[in-house]
């Protein structure tokens, strides 16, 4: 591969897609971080690695100790829940020496910082283990829970809502920054053995989210909800809809959506619905009281869409080491870079790919355009594959990777482009259902952008914007490709029938012109 172009003060041109992030030392220094989030009903150890932008779960473990269990009646940490929660954090320091990172970020939420015995246990656990706990108040819980959601969605504007087991936070995200925030004792746990049943809990619940929409104001259009218990909701909400993508980052539902899945699982025998839904048992407990909070919440503050976010407070932890150039990248940009260097074949190829096929989509809108930039990528890391499951391994990929910064149709969308990016035809994949949630006019488009990389990747020998130009005249339908003497040879049989291919998709008849040397 030929080396980069130079700017005028003698730098690396990197041209649209910038500098890589992972390059940078700053960013590198975030490369594995390790977080401990002691909560009011679980405790969980996440190790961070990879592109501190948009960073991978290099290790992630959780046990439901239910600290918070019984605080409301006896003001103290569930005994049993204790035992549980230390022997668990004996084991997470152990994993993180044995894994040989930096000393690991502790915090513990609502639970801790308002039993009588948190302050012991806090001690306690410092003196066992050598790990100092971070005891933070609920607007700070708020503010590292709204950071998480800002890593995966920088544009995010709205209500960001974090259940806890003891609480509830809310928060305001816009323009990248957090601004008005609170904490509430609504967490399902805090409201279990409340009396008069289902009544008796939506009483308690009302003159709490009163005070709250009065605080923060109800002209947000859009929740951002974080937390186990949303997210076990979100997944029933799948299972009542029949929804094919079950990735619970970026699933979005209606004010309506969310009233039909509450009457279901009013309506629901609990254990088979935890049985398909993979839900913990303890979470699944804890559903019924949080779907009334969520009900009310909904009623209250009339969002437009709700959304779901994976990322909440460990996130934060990790969005809050971040310098502000660190913040300001795209996280599916960085993602996908980062997989590119790790694995394609010949990294850096993906920029140099865009650079061709690029005069094919100068007319799209920002968002496509950075699904193309993705796409191009990615176009090549999953290689390995065998041949004969290449196209699918990509699309699945594409669909269930932990990426941020996109929807679900975009993952789709990805997904497809990759697909055709080694397939032609995408018949018989298992697919069908995901595929249908795109327009025939994004189908189309998602097979164009997969064919044009297939193309243009039989130009790999060389920086492909040396050897051809791509151009295309869509008022014209018209194709036309550029030669120069140096691609004949490798404008073969193979290459001619993926030009074809990618005119048929266009409806475009094709020109071939040959530059003179």
């Amino acid at each position: 591969m030929t080396e980069l172009a130079q700017t005028a003060t003698g730098q690396p041109d990197w041209g649209v897609f910038g500098r890589p992030l992972f390059l940078d030392e700053e960013a590198r220094a975030l490369s594995r971080v390790g977080v401990v989030d002691v909560g009011s009903n679980s405790v969980r150890l996440v190790v961070f690695d990879g592109a501190a932008r948009s960073p991978a779960y290099f290790y992630n473990e959780k046990i439901m100790c239910g600290l918070g269990a019984g605080l409301r009646e006896t003001g103290r940490l569930n005994p049993e829940g204790k035992k549980r929660a230390l022997s668990a954090i004996r084991r997470f320091q152990k994993l993180a020496q044995g894994m040989g990172i930096p000393p690991l970020t502790a915090v513990a939420t609502a639970a801790v910082r308002e039993a009588q015995d948190g302050p012991a246990f806090r001690e306690e656990i410092e003196r066992e283990t050598g790990l100092s706990l971070w005891v933070i108040d609920g607007e700070e819980e708020a503010r590292l829970s709204a950071q998480g959601v800002l890593l995966g969605w920088p544009e995010a504007s709205g209500l960001v809502c974090d259940i806890g087991g003891s609480s509830m936070e809310l928060a305001v995200v816009s323009h990248g920054e957090v601004g008005k925030r609170v904490t509430s004792p609504l967490g399902p746990l805090k409201l279990q053995g409340l009396k008069g049943g289902r009544k008796g809990i939506k009483d308690h619940i009302a003159p709490i989210m009163k005070d709250l929409a009065e605080t923060m104001g109800t002209d947000h259009p859009r929740i951002y909800l974080v937390g186990g218990s949303w997210r076990a909701i979100a997944r029933i909400d799948m299972e009542r809809r029949n929804y094919p993508l079950h990735v619970l980052h970026e699933y979005r539902m209606s004010s309506r959506s969310v009233t039909d899945t509450i009457k279901f699982i009013r309506n629901s025998d609990m254990g088979k619905l935890r049985a398909k839904t993979g839900t913990s048992s303890t979470r699944m407990a804890l559903v019924p009281i949080a779907s009334e909070v969520l009900r009310q919440l909904v009623r209250t503050f009339h969002p437009k869409e709700i959304c779901v976010s994976s990322y909440g407070i460990r996130e934060g932890l990790l969005y809050e080491q971040m310098p502000q150039t660190v913040r300001e990248r795209d996280p599916l940009i960085e993602a996908c870079r980062f997989s590119e260097m790790k694995d394609a074949r010949i990294p850096g190829f993906g920029k140099q790919l865009h650079a061709f096929i690029e005069p094919m989509f100068r007319a799209r809108q920002y968002e496509k355009m950075r699904l193309i930039r993705a796409a191009c990528l990615l176009h090549d890391v999953t290689w390995r594959a065998h041949p004969d499951y290449r196209a699918e391994v990509c699309f699945d990929n594409a669909t269930r990777a932990n990426l941020g910064g996109l929807n679900h149709k975009e993952r789709i969308f990805l997904g497809l482009a990759l697909l055709h990016r080694y397939k032609n035809s995408r018949d018989n994949t298992p697919f069908a259902d995901l595929i249908d949630m795109l327009s025939d006019k994004e189908i189309r488009d998602a097979e164009v952008l997969g064919k044009a990389m297939r193309f243009g990747a039989m130009f790999a020998v060389d920086v492909p914007t040396n050897m051809a130009k791509l151009t295309y005249y869509p008022k014209k339908k018209e194709l036309v490709l550029t030669l120069r003497p140096e691609a004949e040879d490798l404008f073969g049989e193979v290459t001619k029938a993926r030009f074809q291919s990618l005119a048929n998709s266009l409806g475009a008849k094709t020109e071939v012109r040959h530059l003179k040397g």
